[in-house]
């Protein structure tokens, strides 16, 4: 039996995991992001956890397949990380650097591509070689999955699905400098933004008045309750959301897109929401794209992580 280690490498903290070549997680753990000094300390850091757990388990050599990791910045097929501003590294082979440091081979790629690899191979895709995932949280990420393989384009950038533009009216920037994307109206944070304008619209009563605070959730929730005005909220981001998902499946035709992020733990509202609107909008030969729910949580980037690897080595 092989193994190998999946690293999904976070602003903060660092996750850690141990697989065998059937992608049964046997071990997993954390250690702390070390920004400092331009992120000089990460790399070695891993390593270091890495050598640790093999001195600990009493691991050969001859029985690691190699570690893959996903980092949150965009990657180029040969390892390449183009900067990643919140870690504060500029431009380098992470592959060649890590593998330095630990004596094995590494396989690296974009944190949220990585994910989406994962779901595809044992979370809300498996079983299929086509998916798009949309990780739907603060902002919004994904991944494209073409044959069973991460598309990261020619410059690593592929799958940023949060900064397609859905509205050219729009006034307030997204944060990165752009008008109108994905990002501002389907995220966590663009849930409320929506919601916020819609209230501020319309006069009728509503129970999210009572919290000029109120999240992501609280809409969801006032929805349930038949709060008229988030469902009125809800039915605008649906709209947003089914018009992105169709241009989407209209150039890639996935077998499935994957949701996941905090606004997916809506559940079934959220797919129901979504699915009239995508049906609407998407190009007739697509409309049968099946829609999940992400099932890996926060282990999806540790799963497609190993799976670069897994892959690299086959």
């Amino acid at each position: 039996m092989k193994y190998g280690f999946g690293v999904d490498l976070g602003g903060t903290t660092v996750k850690l995991a141990f697989f065998d070549e059937a992608g049964t997680l046997l071990d997993k753990w954390e250690i702390p992001t070390d920004t400092a000094d331009s992120g000089s300390r990460i790399l070695p850091d891993i390593a270091d956890a890495l050598q640790s757990f093999i001195a600990k388990k009493n691991l050969s050599r001859e029985s690691l397949l190699g570690i893959g990791i996903g980092v949150p910045g965009p990657v180029s097929a040969d390892g390449t990380v183009n900067r990643c501003v919140n870690l504060g590294w500029g431009v380098f082979n992470i592959e060649k650097t890590l593998g330095s440091l630990t004596g094995l081979p590494v396989k690296a790629g974009n944190d949220a591509n990585v994910a989406a690899l994962g779901e595809s191979w044992l979370g809300g895709g498996k079983g299929c070689k086509n998916v798009v995932m949309a990780t739907l949280g603060t902002g919004v990420g994904g991944g494209v999955i073409c044959d069973g393989q991460i598309v990261c384009g020619a410059h690593g950038a592929a799958g940023e699905i949060g900064h397609m533009v859905i509205n050219r009216e729009e006034t307030e920037p997204c944060g990165c400098g752009k008008r109108g994307c994905v990002e501002q109206y389907c995220s966590a944070t663009g849930v409320v933004r929506v919601t916020k304008r819609v209230l501020a619209a319309d006069p009728a009563p509503s129970c999210l008045r009572q919290n000029p605070e109120f999240t992501c959730k609280d809409v969801f929730d006032a929805a349930k309750a038949e709060d008229p005005l988030a469902l009125k909220a809800l039915d605008q981001v649906y709209a947003y959301m089914g018009e992105f998902l169709a241009n989407l499946c209209c150039v890639i035709n996935p077998e499935v897109v994957v949701l996941g992020g905090g606004v997916s733990k809506a559940g079934a509202t959220l797919l129901t929401g979504i699915k009239g609107y995508f049906e609407k909008d998407v190009f007739h030969a697509a409309r049968n794209t099946r829609f999940a729910l992400a099932t890996l949580g926060n282990d999806a980037g540790a799963y497609g992580a190993f799976k670069l690897i897994l892959d690299a080595t086959a």
